[in-house]
């Protein structure tokens, strides 16, 4: 009897390679964007996808500022920072961050969707968002990411 013998290759720093991709915010959906961002910069979207290892891809995203919230998140929905100390509590609404830092509400969605220990810092260190349609990375090479 003839038995196949099968090892499950396991990715590692060495063996894996960081793509570049771009992606247009424009008219997204937050957190649909957000969601297909975290999930490539983890890199599920690999067959070689190994849970303890960094084996996601570059993410640029532009355009920032043009992203859409549904219903009345804009203006409704509320996001809070605490200091520690007294009365260090500070609320925003998305409104608010757009007007300011444009770039920050991508950050803030994708920071969420990431492991919250030292890879998925890691992982978040891969991820580039710019609030208009120039950005600083095209030595790299990036390929137009299409996400529906």
């Amino acid at each position: 009897m003839d038995t196949l013998s099968y090892k499950t290759q396991s990715a590692n720093k060495a063996t894996v390679t960081h793509a570049w991709f771009v992606v247009d915010a424009e008219g997204q959906s937050l957190g649909r964007l957000a969601s297909k961002i975290a999930t490539i910069l983890r890199g599920k979207h690999k067959p070689s996808y190994t849970p303890h290892v960094d084996c996601g891809d570059n993410i640029i995203v532009i355009n920032a500022e043009k992203v859409k919230l549904t219903g009345n998140k804009l203006t409704q929905k509320v996001y809070y920072t605490y200091s520690g100390y007294p009365g260090g509590q500070k609320q925003r609404t998305p409104a608010d961050i757009l007007a300011k830092h444009p770039d920050r509400l991508i950050e803030m969605a994708v920071r969420g969707m990431l492991p919250k220990n030292r890879l998925g810092r890691a992982m978040f260190k891969k991820l580039f968002v710019y609030a208009g349609s120039k950005h600083p990375h095209q030595a790299q090479k990036p390929q137009t990411l299409e996400l529906k």
